[in-house]
């Protein structure tokens, strides 16, 4: 398994997870402590890890130790001869090749097996150069007794979920232009209320190309400050972006063919006034050829304007 398709036990790589549609309803019939998404990102992640000593206890923690891992040129049984695979993997492909894992968000499972589709792509953004599709038996204290890999046709075209998953990823890395390559040339766009525009939130109007895609994410890049809870106007952590979404622990992914919906809250701090608000977010995507065709969001725009509207700073409210 290897980035040019052969057998090559030299370039081995490449394992990763899908975790998305259908996770939920087949979580307990794989194992009743596993999520499966969760199982999914750590499995995609030890591929990525730059870190021996993390990714160690990685394997440790995803293997059992007579764990077995088969692909088309070999097999590695307990966790010496399986780090010494991920670690082989990640330094040809991942730091010597500039890949990256990815999930193509399609993980099913039950009786303890759970099925998984895996992309290499370039780090830097581009096609798939190889796919993957892991069969993963799962022992009783959850960790792998056997997982097999096989590299499968890649399709140039990813799915929904994949695509979905990526949007979040470079929403969260704060890279407009990158974002916008997600985009198709046209765009069915809905981010207009009000239909004439609202002074303090000029970022919420009308798009249609690729190009007003990246100027959206660079307008409301620079509208906000970093994150604050509006309940203590404390730093939080959450990644929630107003209009975009990112991988929030509230964040929800919900696909039907190719369709999908993201369901979040927003939490952002206005950078023209310190105000710290919240609203509920949903945005309804549709992926053509492996782009983002329609772009709809359903937000609370009205608590999103009032938070950049300079009157209704808390500081600008008399006190009696």
């Amino acid at each position: 398994m290897n980035a040019t398709h052969t057998t090559d036990i030299a370039s081995p790589p490449a394992p990763a997870p899908g975790a998305g549609a259908g996770a939920d309803t087949n979580e307990a019939l794989v194992h009743p402590d596993i999520d499966i998404d969760e199982f999914v990102d750590r499995y995609v992640a030890v591929w990525n890890e730059p870190d021996p000593a993390v990714r160690r206890a990685a394997v440790a923690a995803l293997w059992a130790p007579d764990g077995i891992e088969t692909i088309e040129s070999g097999r590695y049984v307990g966790h010496e001869a399986l780090l010494a695979r991920v670690t082989e993997a990640h330094e040809q492909l991942v730091a010597g090749g500039g890949f990256v894992f990815r999930s193509a968000e399609d993980a099913v499972g039950h009786n303890g097996t759970i099925t998984f589709t895996t992309y290499m792509i370039p780090a830097a953004g581009g096609d798939v150069a190889w796919t993957g599709r892991m069969v993963v038996r799962l022992g009783p204290d959850g960790r792998i007794r056997h997982d097999r890999q096989f590299t499968v046709p890649t399709d140039p075209t990813p799915g929904t979920g994949a695509v979905v998953a990526e949007f979040v990823r470079r929403v969260g890395a704060g890279a407009p232009d990158r974002i916008a390559e997600l985009f198709a040339d046209r765009v069915d766009w809905l981010l207009d209320w009000p239909a004439e525009g609202h002074p303090a939130t000029p970022w919420i109007r009308s798009r249609s190309t690729r190009a007003d895609v990246a100027a959206h994410f660079r307008e409301l890049a620079a509208a906000h400050t970093d994150d604050h809870d509006p309940d203590t106007h404390a730093d939080t952590d959450a990644d929630a972006d107003v209009d975009a979404p990112t991988a929030g622990p509230d964040l929800r992914i919900l696909l039907d063919g190719p369709e999908a919906v993201l369901l979040t809250e927003i939490r952002r701090t206005a950078a023209a006034t310190g105000t710290a608000y919240r609203a509920m977010c949903a945005v309804h995507v549709t992926v053509e050829a492996g782009l983002i065709s329609r772009y709809h969001v359903y937000e609370d725009s009205l608590t999103v304007a009032r938070a950049h509207t300079i009157g209704n700073r808390p500081t600008d409210t008399p006190t009696t």
